[in-house]
């Protein structure tokens, strides 16, 4: 077969030397001579069908132990999210119990802004506008009573739940604070808030940041209180009211306070202080503003 390939090789070399040879043979010895070359190729099987086979081979006679993992493995999963699900069952249920009481608080709080509110008229303002906003304070001991009560079925997760009732609370420390100035004069302090409202529990308390908002609240109804105060014919309220917020101002000057909310609010602050010593300015240079350092109550009257 060697001899016939060398032939048909040197036949096509030498036809492929003169070019007005014509080409036929070389189509017919061309599958002669492939044909020959092809037999010599030895059959050999892909490695890759090799480890096809030996893997259908493995798996089938693995048989049914290849289910055993992956049965345990959704067992596991189901076990995993039906915890997930009671777990979130019982805390939307108490969290739906806290918004039921916060709502009771805010309610009795706007009844409380709603009789102070009477104080900003121009004119004399009575001692019963006092003691009605005052009848709030017992009802709110309640509330946050019951508040407390919620919370101590889940300790140790206050702040988990704190931004329920977050907002009524500032509301609730801000009316306080501004009773108590118009009462004495001075500020109320966080002892004294937490006791108006029976929270001197450790677990559950007034929180640091909620007073201070309130504060900041209060701050923002002294210049409309000045103005009504001033036409109502109190020329020495402007003077009160400024050294007040200026004592305030410098105490809270003395927090590291961040960017955050009651940042916000503290700087909010300075412009309640200024609208206050604005006021203050007018009834000095018109010689309506008094010298002496006047005690007494802060515009109610009996």
């Amino acid at each position: 077969m060697n001899s016939v390939f060398r032939k048909a090789y040197f036949t096509l070399l030498s036809r492929s030397l003169n070019p007005n040879s014509a080409s036929p043979f070389f189509l017919q010895a061309l599958p002669f001579v492939v044909t020959s070359y092809t037999l010599r190729i030895p059959f050999s099987r892909p490695r890759s069908a090799q480890f096809l086979s030996l893997s259908v081979n493995s798996c089938s006679m693995a048989g049914g132990d290849g289910h055993a993992p992956l049965s345990s493995f959704l067992t596991s999963l189901d076990k995993q999210f039906e915890e997930f699900r009671t777990q979130l069952e019982e805390s939307g249920s108490l969290r739906e119990r806290i918004r039921g009481v916060a709502m009771e608080i805010e309610s009795s709080t706007r009844l409380m802004q709603a009789s102070l509110l009477l104080v900003h008229q121009s004119g004399p303002v009575p001692v019963e506008v006092l003691e009605k906003a005052k009848a709030q304070i017992d009802v709110l001991k309640d509330q946050y009573c019951r508040l407390a009560e919620v919370l101590h079925e889940c300790p140790g997760q206050y702040y988990r739940y704190h931004g329920d009732w977050r907002s009524e609370t500032q509301s609730v420390a801000s009316l306080l604070a501004f009773m108590h100035w118009l009462e004495t004069g001075n500020l109320l302090l966080h002892t004294e808030a937490e006791e108006k409202l029976g929270l001197n529990n450790l677990d559950f308390g007034l929180d640091i940041e909620d007073y201070l908002v309130g504060i900041c609240f209060m701050s923002n109804e002294m210049p409309r209180y000045v103005v009504n105060r001033v036409t109502a014919g109190d020329y020495d309220c402007p003077r009160k009211v400024l050294k007040f917020l200026t004592d305030l101002h410098a105490s809270f000057r003395m927090l590291n306070l961040r960017n955050d909310f009651l940042r916000k609010k503290f700087d909010g602050m300075k412009y309640d202080l200024r609208r206050v010593e604005e006021v203050y300015y007018d009834v000095k240079i018109r010689g309506l503003a008094t010298n002496g350092e006047s005690t007494g109550d802060q515009g109610v009257q009996a």
